[in-house]
């Protein structure tokens, strides 16, 4: 299964949903999915609540994403669900990537 993104312009943020898997044949097409839809200045919501599956090559592509966020102090979270949060959480990057368990906390969190 490929990766499928989608983006919503809200009021107070940038949303991008994915589904489908995010690994080392979809990370490219990931960052570029964002890049081509991103802008500086309002926060991000990256939705992978709908991903079946994430690799460390996945785990890379948000590494990045988040980065670039954080050099450009834009703020960002991403939501997940329990395959993604474990993954996360295994390699400890929950804090660095503003992990949240789902859609609902990320935009929650985002607007506080």
């Amino acid at each position: 299964m490929s990766l499928r993104g989608g983006f919503e312009q809200q009021a107070h943020c940038q949303l991008f949903r994915f589904t489908g898997q995010l690994d080392a044949y979809s990370d490219k097409q990931f960052g570029e999915f964002i890049a081509s839809h991103r802008s500086a200045g309002q926060p991000l919501v990256v939705d992978l609540s709908h991903i079946d599956f994430i690799d460390s090559s996945g785990l890379g592509a948000l590494v990045q994403l988040a980065k670039q966020c954080t050099a450009d102090d834009q703020p960002f979270v991403v939501a997940g669900n329990p395959r993604v949060v474990q993954t996360v959480k295994l390699v400890r990057l929950e804090e660095f990537l503003h992990l949240q368990p789902d859609l609902k906390s990320a935009l929650a969190h985002i607007a506080s």
